[in-house]
């Protein structure tokens, strides 16, 4: 019955298993963003090995997070809010605010490069050019992890961002400016000149541009449609008689193997049920009796006795 049900449940997967929806699991890293800040944190703190006030250091990145660049620069509060700085694509005015007051922090920039719209996907949108990140720190100690950001706010003029290396936008769309602040709501502007943004706060930014979606093919009408349609027609017509002419022999071997299996079970029971009556019952001899065999009894109960043996 175990080798019946096994070749059963086969054939029933060979015949739906081309109907059977496939589904795979595409990896994401959206929803992850803020653990990679932490990250990223920590990483540009270790370039810190003989630190500088005002001085860039690039740090160095996982394997897995190969195109992401990070760097981190050391600057007073003070100096920050009188002289502004120059950092990388960020061009930071005079009056950033920084909230708590910290005497010292850090500013980390990041490029997330290729990765960018696997952690910050925008359904609708391409990117033109990578994500550029700038968020601030504390300074007092270069060896923390998991620090909380710091709120810069530009008061005077806003900090404007210069992208490089643009990809052109896709024709019957313009390029805009997108900004992901730290609590994840996203804002869009307009481009202040070619290819650059500005802001009044930090966060993460990028050019990004919609994506215009092509119009559909008109549908065709003429015999030329109609004969592709009867084609179809025709073709699924087929399709459908060659699968219920599948399904009915598979059905049909189904039934013979059922069958079959059914009289060798009848059979075997049969022999089982004589074998077990021969063990029970008392066994006889067997003499032969012109061409063929009968059991004998061993010996005779009663004697006959002939009427002449009573004479006296």
């Amino acid at each position: 019955m175990g080798l019946l049900f096994r070749s059963l449940m086969a054939v029933l997967l060979l015949v739906v298993s081309p109907w059977l929806p496939c589904f795979g699991q595409e990896e994401s890293h959206s929803g992850d963003a803020p653990a990679l800040d932490v990250l990223l944190q920590d990483y540009a703190y270790r370039a810190f090995v003989h630190p500088k006030t005002g001085v860039v250091f690039d740090g160095t990145v996982p394997s897995n997070l190969t195109g992401v660049k990070v760097s981190g620069m050391r600057l007073r509060n003070g100096s920050l809010f009188k002289r502004g700085a120059l950092y990388k694509e960020f061009k930071i005015p005079k009056g950033v605010v920084v909230q708590p007051y910290k005497e010292r922090l850090v500013l980390v920039y990041q490029n997330l490069g290729s990765l960018s719209s696997v952690y910050y996907p925008l359904p609708g949108y391409t990117y033109l050019a990578p994500i550029l990140g700038l968020l601030a720190y504390d300074a007092i100690n270069l060896s923390a992890t998991n620090l909380p950001e710091l709120d810069i706010t530009a008061s005077e003029s806003p900090i404007t961002i210069h992208f490089t290396n643009v990809k052109p936008a896709p024709i019957g769309s313009a390029p805009k400016c997108v900004l992901i602040n730290l609590q994840g709501v996203v804002n869009f502007s307009n481009v202040v000149s070619e290819n650059t943004c500005s802001t009044f706060q930090e966060g993460h930014f990028a050019l990004v541009a919609e994506v215009v979606a092509s119009p559909p093919m008109p549908e065709a009408h003429g015999p030329s449609a109609v004969s592709h349609k009867k084609k179809k027609k025709n073709m699924k017509s087929m399709w459908i008689i060659l699968g219920s002419v599948v399904g009915g022999v598979l059905l049909l071997i189904l039934m013979g193997m059922l069958l079959a299996w059914m009289r060798k079970y009848q059979k075997r029971k049969k022999m089982a049920h004589m074998e077990k009556a021969s063990e029970v019952g008392e066994a006889l001899r067997m003499t032969t009796v012109g061409s063929g065999k009968a059991p004998a009894a061993m010996v005779t109960r009663t004697q006959p006795t002939l009427e002449t043996e009573y004479a006296p």
